[in-house]
């Protein structure tokens, strides 16, 4: 009690309270108000967490933009372990950057001072939460790169398969997606596939390959040569795989989006399973009106993803046959 009394930092409040043996009452503590977070770092008598709230506190004060501070205090561990610069230079980087403002450029070429290649190594991670809390978490669904529209740094290689004997030097070929956006594949018909798990439900079908296991790294169908082909998007049915799509049809709007409807997923009902983290809540601009609200059922629903691999291999082979024929 004698320690309570003698309390400087903040503010104690007491309570009265009677005990059957005691003849008058008695004053017993029954909170700690602390007003401020300075008050906190002083309650703590710890000088590393007050050496720690200065340090807070100074950044803070140089900020401009609400949704960055909160970001700030909550990552405390990577501000604190970077440098005031890098933090400061790193939060001017979230100011200035927009969705899809690398055009297909290499991170590295971004003209913003300090952002280097050693830079983003240091500072992606605060990069990405300061992004995400500006842009309503659409870097983290999307990935950096593929937000800014960047060309990955580590190229990502693709699995390339003929649907027509002797298409390719080799029924199955991996290609970097770097050299898919400048090299033209020999056919007319192009299908997309999201997953590499899918191949073997791909039938034999004249004048076509596959490009399959790009995941979200889309950016190099911005391609001018794939604007003159034949152009499918085949992808799973949750709302990432309508996302990817979307991001697919922005780079190229004439494509064809195959076995993703309620239909399919109403007819494989067995195999429709929980999405355990969702794309966000709002369809993509890019779906078509039947895409759009598919995205929305699949958001409110319980389960809400069907994968590629489930899909029965007839239900693949006609979608995949009518396509081509239509062509």
């Amino acid at each position: 009690m004698r320690a309570w009394r003698i309390v400087l930092v903040g503010k104690v409040e007491w309570e009265s309270v009677k005990y059957r043996d005691a003849s008058e009452p008695v004053e017993i503590p029954k909170a700690w108000v602390l007003r401020s977070s300075r008050e906190w770092a002083l309650a703590t008598l710890d000088p590393s967490v007050g050496s720690e709230h200065d340090r807070l506190t100074n950044l803070l004060a140089r900020v401009s933009a609400p949704w960055a501070r909160p970001i700030l205090v909550r990552l405390r561990h990577l501000v604190l372990s970077a440098s005031d610069t890098d933090v400061m230079r790193t939060v001017a980087a979230a100011e200035k950057l927009e969705q899809g403002c690398a055009r297909g450029k290499p991170l590295r070429l971004l003209q913003l001072a300090g952002l280097d290649t050693k830079f983003l190594e240091r500072n992606r991670a605060l990069l990405s939460q300061l992004l995400d809390a500006r842009f309503d978490g659409a870097v983290s669904d999307q990935g950096l790169e593929a937000f800014l529209d960047a060309l990955p740094e580590n190229d990502h290689w693709l699995l390339v398969a003929e649907l027509q004997p002797k298409l390719l030097p080799y029924t199955q070929m991996r290609v970097r997606a770097t050299e898919l956006q400048t090299r033209p594949l020999p056919a007319d018909h192009i299908i997309i596939v999201e997953n590499e798990r899918s191949l073997h439900q791909l039938p034999v079908l004249p004048d076509t390959i596959a490009v399959l296991g790009a995941g979200l790294d889309l950016t190099w169908m911005r391609c001018e040569w794939l604007r003159t082909k034949r152009l499918a998007y085949w992808g799973d049915i949750d709302t990432w795989g309508l996302t990817m799509l979307a991001a697919a049809r922005e780079f190229q709007p004439h494509l064809s989006a195959l076995l993703m409807t309620r239909e399919v997923l109403a007819a494989h009902a067995h195999a429709v399973v929980e999405e355990d983290q969702r794309a966000s809540e709002l369809p993509p601009a890019n779906l078509d009106a039947a895409a759009q609200e598919l995205y929305k059922f699949l958001w409110a629903s319980q389960k809400g993803r069907l994968e590629q691999e489930y899909v029965s291999p007839d239900t693949v082979k006609d979608a995949l046959i009518r396509w081509r024929g239509s062509n």
